[in-house]
């Protein structure tokens, strides 16, 4: 409902949060969808059978954010690039160093808070996570 009222891309959605279809029903065509799926790669088939956007998973690392939450192994993000046709995401106590791994693993992208809005310096914070998306030839992964 608040994606709706202040015009958002987009939302995510946690396990509480409500279904794929209601959101598609509320928001505008074209909006992102997307879903938290822990640690449980079920949740991700189910997610992508409902036309989610993309795939979430975490906390692959400690995270002050939520330091209770579930831990993911990168199985998850290997397996999901190879039989899910969607983007996957990290989250969970990610950093510029322990990020590319997580890329590697099949990563399309790294949800980052701590790393970002705890430094310093946030332009910085962010710019430090570019080369986790590069290959050995410098290439964009």
């Amino acid at each position: 409902a608040l994606a709706c009222r202040v015009g958002a891309d987009g939302v995510h959605l946690g396990g509480d949060d409500g279904t794929i279809a209601d959101a598609r029903r509320e928001l505008p065509a074209g909006a992102i969808i997307g879903r938290s799926c822990y640690n449980r790669f079920d949740l991700a088939v189910e997610a992508a059978e409902a036309g989610a956007d993309y795939v979430a998973f975490g906390s692959f690392f400690p995270s002050p954010t939520k330091p209770g939450a579930v831990r993911a192994s990168t199985d998850l993000l290997r397996r999901a690039r190879s039989e899910l046709d969607l983007p996957t995401v990290a989250i969970g106590g990610i950093t510029p160093e322990n990020g590319a791994a997580l890329v590697a693993a099949g990563a399309s992208l790294l949800a980052v808070i701590s790393a970002v809005f705890a430094a310093p310096d946030i332009t910085h914070a962010t710019r430090a996570f570019a080369p986790c998306f590069t290959t050995s030839r410098g290439d964009p992964a």
